[in-house]
């Protein structure tokens, strides 16, 4: 009959290395004063990646914007009431179509006519608006205007432009039947006049 005794092969060079290296790591967790137990196959955790936040402040780009509250449906019909003269121009009367209240701030949208005759003194103020976007379109009459890096702009009925933030600009002259829409985010924002 044979034997069942198993005799034992030798450990290839490969194995005696790594019951070497699990000795040693016995050795080296033993002798720490930690009280945490590590056992040999752990190892150390990488560092967490830091958040998409935390990147955009290293590179001092803006963190992305907080979720804005649910926005609202606005509806604006045409009431010649509506047109009031207490805006940011006392030679304009604009129509607020109840964009900044449906949307918490986030946009400001209104008609304006600016007020007959065109005062070149009064209204030719160069001037500038901390937004984030704005436009205008011409839906009646023409109005010309001085832009910073483009110049004197005659727009008419159709026309339409950007302002882009804190450009250098100013209203130069205009009919006596203009009206404008104009749309502008944030729905408040500080506008500073220059001299010239």
């Amino acid at each position: 009959m044979a034997s069942k005794s198993r005799s034992k092969t030798p450990a290839s060079p490969t194995a005696a290395k790594r019951g070497a290296a699990k000795t040693w790591a016995a050795k080296t967790s033993s002798s720490k004063t930690s009280p945490s137990k590590t056992s040999p196959r752990q190892t150390a955790k990488p560092a967490a990646k830091p958040s998409a936040r935390k990147m955009l402040a290293s590179t001092g780009r803006a963190a992305p914007a907080p979720k804005r509250r649910r926005q609202q449906v606005a509806i604006s019909h045409l009431r010649e009431e509506d047109f009031k003269t207490d805006g940011l121009r006392a030679y304009a009367a604009y129509r607020d179509l109840g964009i900044a209240d449906a949307t918490h701030g986030l946009a400001r949208a209104h008609v304006i006519r600016l007020l007959p005759p065109c005062n070149p003194h009064e209204v030719s103020k160069l001037h500038t608006h901390a937004v984030e976007f704005q436009m205008v379109y011409v839906l009646k009459g023409w109005v010309k205007s001085y832009l910073e890096g483009v110049g004197e702009t005659l727009m008419k009925q159709g026309s339409s432009w950007t302002q882009p933030p804190k450009i250098k600009h100013m209203i130069l002259d205009y009919s006596d039947d203009v009206e404008l829409l104009e749309v502008i985010l944030p729905a408040n924002f500080k506008t500073k006049e220059l001299t010239a």
